[in-house]
């Protein structure tokens, strides 16, 4: 096809935005047709002319590239259309695009117009009805869609991004890759009637996936990074994996695209000045002139390597910082908190924030050498003691009368919130903020266990063991925490102190990864899994071998009472991500549709014959993943 040349008009029309073809027309069936000639332009003046020539010397440009219209004093920016070239991230611009001659957004409006009402109601430009009109619009379409792209120009040419950094780490095997890009390119849907049906979730999968691939050293592909990213970006609980997994070349990758700015600000030394020579200039040029996430991830990388360094960091702009800000600042130094954080807390405890105070308070209660902490456990032992003239002895409460400026200064938040009494509150924040070796010497050397099985007068029971759970779980105290949970098969489900299932999981997390299993394992044994996902939560994967027999034994009886399997969907999608996958051959008995009994739900063995096989097909594809993920390290 040959070009004819610009015209010379001066004055710059104005673009008109029009989509791309790629609706299909409706209406009669299609024939071949030939598309109207084009018709260059004769005006030579500097006027804009009218109709569909006022506006040609722009329709021709690509997206992204400066329309010239005559002698280039009128360029104009057009936005882009499906097909057409796109400006690449940090590469050169796009080219210039020159007056494509017989192009005009009234020819081009026209055949949009065509296709979005259908030939039917709408003749294309320079066609008939009939039989062939679909066909003559696609044809005119198409020789438009040329048209519009004639008249490139080259742009100049912009410097070439520096080259990405290498990787060092192995790449991973190529079944791996494989199967990487699948569980990256899944996309679930829902199936009808809430049913999940019996494929694999492939995307909740991805998780460990990564953690398995991180801990083998592997390198991401690098035509998987792109797909990274934006998984990361859709879901934070992926971004410390995803983002340690695409290693350096994911972070060069972000600084070229703004929808991925988040890696430069999630990752240490991405955004934040990283270790090497001069780190200390570029970490203190950076908290002083950085943006608020950055200097935050700034703190919580510095603060992992250099505690003391964070922490002066942080003690140098204090006093000009906005409220918001030194919350959130302070909350960063529960990483590796330790004895000389607390010069610098007990300073925070007169802030002018109530909830930098409070933050303040609650991190010197978890020292429990703080001069904090030993003023709490003073105003707690006078509120609780051990009445020696009942029998058995019990436990007596007095709660304080009154909030004063030493409880308020000490974080105790004077105004209960709503349905509370302002005694018990008061009471609860002491007792939680006291260290725990108090209530061995208040009680006569008793043990945790025998305290906490002691009667506590006039209804504080509740109030008390409460607080003890919080401060166990403040102070990491596994020796309170067993105390408080108590048997798993007692009838009260965790121990007089466990008031509820958030409590628990909250205790189970103090203890160690192989006394946390069995300890479910005994709650699901005795009380079934209707209150159990919390505290399965809570639990290391692969579940060890006796939580996991629990598991699928409870699922089993549930099946056996023929209700259906939706009550227990979330502890069934947990066992497709936590259950060991050797335990897929105890399984296989599971798959048939079991005889249901009268009272049983119409249809529910089906139902859970369908969950148990997308248990079996995840938990052997999960074998596969880890097989695959074991060749080449």
């Amino acid at each position: 096809m040959t070009r004819t040349p610009a015209p010379t008009d001066t004055t710059a029309p104005t673009p008109t935005t029009v989509p791309s073809p790629s609706v299909v027309p409706t209406g009669s069936p299609p024939t071949d047709a030939t598309p109207p000639p084009a018709q260059p332009r004769a005006d030579t003046g500097t006027g804009a002319g009218t109709g569909a020539e006022a506006h040609a010397d722009t329709a021709g440009c690509p997206p992204g590239a400066d329309a010239v219209a005559g002698s280039g004093t009128g360029a104009r920016s057009a936005p882009p259309a499906e097909g057409d070239p796109q400006p690449v991230p940090g590469g050169p611009p796009a080219a210039s695009c020159a007056h494509a001659p017989g192009s005009g957004p009234g020819v081009w409006e026209e055949l949009v117009t065509s296709a979005l009402l259908g030939t039917d109601r709408r003749t294309p430009p320079g066609g008939e009805r009939g039989p062939g009109a679909a066909a003559a619009l696609l044809d005119a379409a198409a020789a438009e869609t040329v048209r519009r792209r004639a008249g490139l120009r080259p742009a100049r040419a912009a410097r070439r991004p520096d080259p990405a950094p290498e990787d060092p780490r192995p790449p991973l095997p190529e079944a791996a890759a494989r199967r990487l890009t699948m569980l990256l390119t899944d996309r679930p849907g829902t199936a009808g009637g809430g049913r999940r049906g019996s494929a694999p979730d492939l995307m909740e999968l991805l998780p460990q996936w990564l953690a398995t691939a991180n801990a083998r050293g592997f390198a991401a592909p690098p035509q998987t990074l792109p797909a990274l990213l934006d998984a990361a970006r859709g879901r934070t609980d992926l971004r410390p994996a995803a983002l340690k997994f695409a290693g350096p070349r994911a972070l060069w990758l972000a600084r070229l695209n703004p929808d991925w700015r988040f890696a430069l600000r999630a990752t240490p030394g991405g955004g934040t000045a990283p270790p090497g020579s001069g780190a200390t200039e570029r970490a203190r040029r950076l908290w002083a002139e950085g943006l608020f996430a950055e200097r935050v991830a700034l703190l919580a990388a510095l603060r992992a390597r250099d505690a003391v360094g964070a922490r002066e960091l942080l003690a140098s702009t204090w006093a000009s910082e906005r409220a918001e800000d030194r919350l959130m600042f302070l909350d960063s130094l529960r990483t590796g908190l330790e004895a000389a954080d607390e010069p610098f807390l007990e300073r925070a405890l007169a802030d002018r924030s109530r909830n930098v105070r409070a933050t303040a308070a609650e991190l010197l209660s978890a020292l429990p050498r703080s001069a904090l902490a030993a003023r709490m456990a003073a105003r707690a032992a006078t509120c609780v003691s051990l009445d020696r003239t009942r029998t058995p002895p019990a436990i007596v409460v007095e709660a304080p009368h009154e909030c004063d400026a030493g409880m308020e200064r000490d974080g105790v938040v004077a105004k209960p919130p709503g349905g509370r009494g302002e005694r018990s509150w008061w009471f609860g924040q002491l007792v939680e903020a006291a260290p725990l070796a108090t209530w061995p010497a208040r009680f006569a050397g008793r043990t945790a266990q025998e305290i906490v099985a002691l009667p506590v007068s006039d209804g504080w029971q509740g109030e008390l063991h409460a607080a003890w759970c919080r401060a166990a779980v403040r102070q990491r105290d596994g020796v309170w925490a067993r105390a408080l949970l108590g048997a798993p098969t007692a009838p009260d489900a965790g121990g007089p102190g466990a008031v509820s299932l958030a409590e628990r999981a909250k205790l189970l997390g103090t203890l160690g990864a192989a006394e946390r299993a069995e300890w479910v394992a005994g709650f699901i044994a005795t009380h079934g899994l209707s209150e159990a996902f919390q505290l399965l939560g809570m639990c290391g994967v692969p579940w060890a071998p006796p939580l996991g027999r629990a598991v699928v034994d409870a699922l089993n009886i549930a099946r056996d009472a023929g209700s259906y399997p939706w009550s227990f969907s979330g502890v069934m999608g947990l066992a497709e991500r936590c259950l060991d996958p050797s335990e897929a051959g105890r399984l296989d008995g599971l798959l048939a549709i079991p005889d249901e009994p009268e009272d049983a739900s119409p249809g529910a063995g089906g139902y859970w014959a369908e969950a148990f096989q997308r248990l079996v097909t995840t938990l052997r594809l999960r074998a596969a993943m880890a097989e695959e993920l074991r060749v080449g390290s």
